[in-house]
């Protein structure tokens, strides 16, 4: 038997219209009968196009206030049967069932509905019923029906219509029977979890429709693939697709730059901040950002919370970097940016970012909520007679918030609002804590007067007592340790501030 299927009957019953009118006018132009439903039969008509109700065929109204009306043994059948079959046919003569080779479906927006922050009622009757069915039966029969379902993919559909005259071969109908089972994996996934919000039953499902191939992985030899929604998150405005590596960095960054509503300027590499300032401005803010670490900052991911402006792109510019974050840039700082072909230019838009995050751990996966805790001033607890300054409790605060977007074991001091330096993944606190004050002295920082803080307690006095001998006065940290006192009391003996926050924020 030929794998090539002529279309004699289409079903079409779609949420979204839009882009739909060429399709229906080209199958009319091929010959193919035009069976549908409600809102989807009212377009056709509209187009002055022959079309069958649903109901005429099914000798049933839709019912339910619309909930049923493609559930009908004359729909699937025709769907369903296999036409190599002759028992199969036989009965479709029976019943007078007419074959189905197409099936144009287009889900209620479920997702849409939730995100929309609708009601319980609202977001229940976005769940479709007859759609999905219709999906799944278009999709196990394709070796006799070709299954569209969703309008994502009109313009493939339309490019095949007009390229075969209305045939389709086996290999079509596989490869859009696999989209359709991606596309009713991810819908149910999405109502699985509504339904399992605050995670009820201990069960984990995760979907995405929207694949990217990457150049590699990690490593040339590692394939990588990205699956989401950039479009929704970002506008490229120059420079090369984004690699495995750049997409880590950059969303290091972002989870970053959210903690700080200064106007703040990070440059950041292997998903670690190497430079941040906070200032009245983009450029002094970049100006003190570099400062903080000019050598690694060759080749970095740069992000701001305010607009790029020309002073500040003109300085930007006379250090290579891999990739440019911002809400916006004006035309002359485009100008100067895009001066360097491949830099990558994103301009961010505002769209919500999951509050969970996974990662596939042995022969599973591991599910955690992420680390959205930021302290203020308040969340800190003195524990020592002395009791930071507010200029002092300002730079605890903010190094407080860098250390929890570094790399465990860590330290990260601070002073006027800028990272001075940081120790970062090593696998003791103290070789942390000397690892930052060798860096921050490598670039002829002054470190008295500076703030140090911690991602976890302090198990021995060694570490407040290196920071003293290095100038730094105050210091933050989780505090939880059975020998806490004996920082303290080093602390005390030695006119040290120290805050804690009942925080620990490691970050592996």
């Amino acid at each position: 038997m030929s794998e090539l299927k002529k279309i004699k009957n289409a079903l079409v019953s779609v949420y979204h219209k839009d882009h739909l009118e060429p399709i229906i006018k080209q199958l009319h132009n091929l010959g193919v009968g035009l069976f549908s439903t409600g809102g989807t039969q009212t377009f056709i008509e509209q187009l002055g196009i022959p079309v069958t109700p649903v109901e005429d065929l099914t000798s049933y109204p839709s019912i339910l206030g619309g909930r049923v009306k493609t559930l009908h043994p004359k729909i699937f059948g025709g769907i369903l049967s296999r036409r190599e079959l002759d028992s199969d046919i036989a009965q479709l003569e029976e019943f007078e069932i007419p074959e189905i080779d197409l099936v144009i479906v287009d889900l209620y927006p479920f997702e849409a509905t939730v995100a929309s922050g609708a009601g319980e009622q609202d977001i229940i009757e976005k769940i479709d019923i007859g759609g999905i069915s219709l999906i799944r039966a278009g999709a196990k029969n394709f070796k006799d029906v070709l299954i569209i379902s969703s309008r994502s993919e009109y313009p493939a559909l339309l490019n095949l219509l007009e390229e075969t005259n209305g045939q389709t071969s086996l290999a079509d109908r596989k490869a859009f029977a696999t989209r359709a089972f991606s596309v009713s994996s991810q819908y149910d996934t999405a109502i699985f979890n509504w339904f399992n919000t605050a995670q009820q039953e201990p069960l984990f499902r995760h979907a995405e429709n929207n694949g990217h191939v990457l150049r590699y992985g990690e490593n040339p030899h590692q394939r990588g693939m990205f699956f989401g929604d950039l479009d929704a998150m970002f506008d490229r405005l120059n420079g090369k697709e984004l690699s495995y590596n750049n997409l880590l960095d950059i969303d290091a960054a972002v989870q970053l730059i959210d903690d700080f509503s200064d106007c703040t300027f990070a440059i950041l590499k292997h998903n670690n901040a190497c430079g941040v300032a906070s200032r009245s401005t983009v450029l002094e803010a970049w100006n003190d950002a570099l400062a903080g670490d000019p050598v690694s900052a060759f080749g970095g991911i740069l992000i701001t919370n305010r607009d790029v402006d020309a002073a500040a792109a003109t300085e930007i510019n006379k250090i290579f970097f891999e990739v440019i974050i911002a809400p916006a840039y004006t035309a002359d700082a485009m100008e100067i940016l895009k001066s360097k072909v491949n830099r990558i230019i994103l301009r961010r838009k505002e769209v919500s970012l999951p509050k969970q995050q996974f990662r596939t751990l042995l022969n599973g996966v591991v599910l955690q909520d992420k680390d959205l805790k930021s302290e203020s001033k308040n969340d800190m607890t003195p524990v020592t007679r002395e009791v930071p300054s507010e200029t002092e409790y300002r730079d605890l605060v903010f190094a407080n918030k860098l250390v929890k977007h570094t790399k465990s074991n860590t330290i990260v001091l601070a002073k006027n609002n800028m990272l001075l330096a940081s120790g970062t993944g090593q696998t003791s606190r103290v070789d942390a804590l000397k690892q930052a004050i060798a860096k921050a002295r490598a670039f002829n920082f002054d470190l008295n007067g500076a703030v140090m803080a911690s991602d976890a307690f302090f198990p021995f006095p060694d570490c407040v007592q290196i920071a003293d001998e290095a100038g730094i006065h105050s210091v933050v940290q989780p505090g939880g340790s059975i020998k806490d006192k004996d920082s303290i009391a080093y602390c005390d003996d030695h006119k040290m501030a120290m805050v804690f926050t009942g925080n620990r924020h490691f970050k592996h």
